[in-house]
């Protein structure tokens, strides 16, 4: 018996390290990923992208921004004079958060009246906009003690100089479910994509019925498009199901355009096909190919900025984000199911997924030889 087992061990060992594939899904894959997405995998909110509207621009209103900005949390991205391009920035998702400082906020000050200043957020990611707003109460106390130590006495009637108005924009309960709910979808759409595409071909190699395809006059980019459509129209209607559990369940509406995005949600899962039948076409086995998949899913979820933000990660791994088509399908998803805007806002992100889908498709047909190994 223990001469059986071990010859079994034997045979399961050479067949799994014998291709070279194999061993780096097996050895080196899971090494690489740990390394690389350690440094991404963070729960701090740094690096808020912030635009400045200072009309006033005194040292005091300076010192207010500077008390902002002397840490990580704050980035000041843009500094306006007026409110004008303001939306834009916050649509776009340019920035995170609007600080705006009211014209006469130094000679108030001097005058010892309580002056108000608003800050805007994005609220589509609820938790990082609640993180937000502590960072911004921490620094604006901070700037009432500095100011109340230098005019000796608070503003009449108040309890500080300074007094911070918040409002949320697109969420303004901070709900999580608008955040979470539309990304959980596309989170669905890659891993039906992926996972079930990438054994299709394989299936075929391992079955003996590639052979019967080899013979026929069918041409590649027709075999190709002929495994691929079925599973887009497959995600199509399982995204649309989605979506109506989303309104009936959750109360979600899509604020935006319909036709957009379904246009998104086409070149989104075109991309996630052409990926998948390109990891089928080079894998001899089904085991290979689910393998790689999985391997491939874990880094586009976790490195689409869907739970971890892009600006937290080192500038390296930012760079590395551009290939993943999740990251740009996110972005048009909240942009138009929860914002409400349009191509106008979204097509940079909407053009990057078609390029990235583009080149995934063409790889895998260029890589699909109708010929045996």
């Amino acid at each position: 018996m223990i001469l059986r087992i071990r010859q079994i061990l034997f045979k399961e060992f050479l067949q799994m390290f014998r291709d070279v594939r194999m061993r780096l899904v097996v050895l080196a894959m899971p090494l690489v990923q740990m390394t690389v997405l350690a440094f991404a995998l963070t729960t701090d909110v740094k690096n808020i992208a912030t635009v400045v509207v200072d009309p006033d621009n005194t040292p005091q209103s300076r010192l207010l921004v500077a008390e902002f900005t002397g840490g990580t949390y704050f980035t000041v991205t843009h500094r306006l004079a007026t409110d004008k391009g303001v939306r834009r920035f916050l649509d776009a998702g340019q920035a995170r958060a609007v600080l705006r400082i009211p014209q006469h906020f130094a000679a108030d000050l001097r005058a010892g009246r309580s002056v108000t200043v608003q800050l805007l957020v994005d609220g589509t990611l609820s938790n990082d906009a609640a993180i937000t707003l502590n960072y911004a109460n921490r620094a604006v106390a901070s700037f009432n003690r500095r100011m109340s130590a230098e005019f000796a006495v608070p503003a009449a009637g108040s309890e500080s100089p300074l007094d911070l108005r918040v409002r949320a924009w697109y969420n303004p309960n901070l709900e999580s479910k608008y955040y979470y709910v539309p990304g959980l979808i596309a989170v669905m759409l890659i891993l039906i994509g992926l996972v079930l595409t990438s054994m299709a071909i394989v299936r075929e190699k391992e079955i003996g019925t590639i052979e019967q395809v080899m013979v026929t006059p069918i041409r590649r980019l027709e075999f190709i498009l002929g495994k691929t459509l079925p599973f887009l129209i497959t995600g199509m209607v399982t995204m649309t199901m989605m979506f109506i559990i989303a309104r009936l369940i959750f109360g979600i509406s899509i604020e935006g355009s319909l036709f957009l995005l379904y246009l998104s949600a086409t070149i989104y899962i075109l991309g996630n096909l052409g990926l998948a039948l390109l990891v089928s076409v080079t894998a001899h086995t089904q085991q290979q190919a689910l393998l790689t998949a999985f391997f491939i899913l874990v880094p586009a979820i976790l490195l689409s900025g869907f739970i971890f933000p892009i600006r937290n990660m080192p500038e390296v791994i930012q760079w590395l984000t551009v290939l993943n088509p999740m990251r740009w399908f996110l972005q048009v998803l909240h942009g138009i199911v929860v914002k409400g805007v349009g191509i106008r806002t979204l097509w940079p992100s909407m053009g990057i997924q078609a390029m990235l889908a583009a080149a995934f498709l063409t790889l895998a047909v260029t890589r699909f030889k109708k010929t045996l190994n």
